[in-house]
């Protein structure tokens, strides 16, 4: 079986039996799901990597459950993420064999059920932070707060899907590596349907995602309310790129900054389930969405010089 395939049903199971069961919303469990972006197995710590730094995903896995055979099911990102949210092949939503552009006028079908859209009836606060890659459309109408998700920050696409070659990825001044797609228009980062940034700008991009995520985890739980998190990661993604708590830090380069900025963001989430008293009643998930980009090789695990 698919690893998506076991997320999915897991939270359907539970969301199922705790509905049919008639439990408070005092007892439903938060989940977490987090979702990095061309991340191979053997890229953390806790599986072997000697120059990873990722104490906080090393933690996570050597105190949970860690899977040691599983797969995506797809090696691109729109059709993995499809089949992740909704539990069916990607091929059945249509969502196959590649990957939405700005220009894409489809979408993740709206008569297609997310996990965001059965977590939300039984009372769940939901929110997506970071890579949508599931189509945008006509008047935005494919946007994750149209497929069940109450929040929304981050990037409609992937990050490469607009011209970088003047961007900054690293500081305090180091540009992307690499040119990233030419003829497009730059990429925006978005809240809820609102453009709030555009270009977006590297260097802030995970301190934002991750202040933000925090907040959601700390209003919920303050508010006793239950919640779905969805974080599908930019990292590490090429063009890898970090901020100045990581750039420069990981003995592994840029590819290992970004794994490292990513790894922080996990930390803050993990303390912030603490800090509120909900960590034994959140579960964390931690996958990637198709493993290393095996299609720019060794261009995909690097950044400039």
């Amino acid at each position: 079986m698919y690893n998506i395939m076991y997320y999915y049903c897991t939270f359907m199971f539970v969301a199922a039996n705790l509905l049919k069961c008639g439990n408070s919303q005092a007892t439903l469990p938060n989940f977490i799901l987090i979702f990095a972006d061309d991340l191979g197995f053997g890229d953390l710590g806790s599986y072997g990597h000697p120059s990873s730094v990722t104490p906080n995903l090393d933690k996570l896995a050597s105190k949970g459950l860690r899977f040691t055979d599983f797969y995506s099911s797809s090696p691109v990102c729109s059709p993995s993420r499809a089949a992740l949210l909704t539990g069916r092949y990607q091929t059945r939503s249509g969502i196959y064999p590649g990957v939405f552009y700005p220009g894409s006028k489809g979408g993740l079908p709206l008569n297609e059920t997310t996990i965001a859209e059965v977590l939300k009836p039984l009372g769940y606060a939901t929110a997506i932070i970071g890579k949508w890659h599931l189509g945008v459309g006509p008047n935005r109408m494919y946007l994750p707060t149209k497929q069940g998700f109450d929040h929304y920050l981050g990037v409609p696409y992937s990050h490469d899907q607009g011209p970088c070659q003047n961007l900054t990825c690293f500081p305090p001044d180091i540009k992307c590596f690499g040119l990233c797609d030419q003829g497009l228009v730059a990429v925006p980062l978005m809240a809820n349907d609102t453009i709030k940034q555009q270009p977006i700008n590297f260097l802030d991009l995970e301190k934002a995602y991750s202040d933000y995520a925090t907040q959601f985890v700390s209003v919920s739980a303050r508010r006793k309310q239950p919640f779905f998190l969805y974080y599908p990661s930019h990292h590490t993604h090429r063009p890898q790129f970090a901020g100045k708590g990581a750039a420069g830090k990981s003995p592994r380069g840029p590819f290992g900054d970004a794994l490292m900025e990513l790894d922080s963001t996990v930390g803050n989430l993990i303390q912030a389930l603490e800090d509120h008293g909900v960590q034994n009643n959140t579960f964390v998930f931690f996958t990637s969405d198709n493993g290393p980009s095996l299609l720019r090789m060794s261009n995909g695990v690097t950044g400039p010089p």
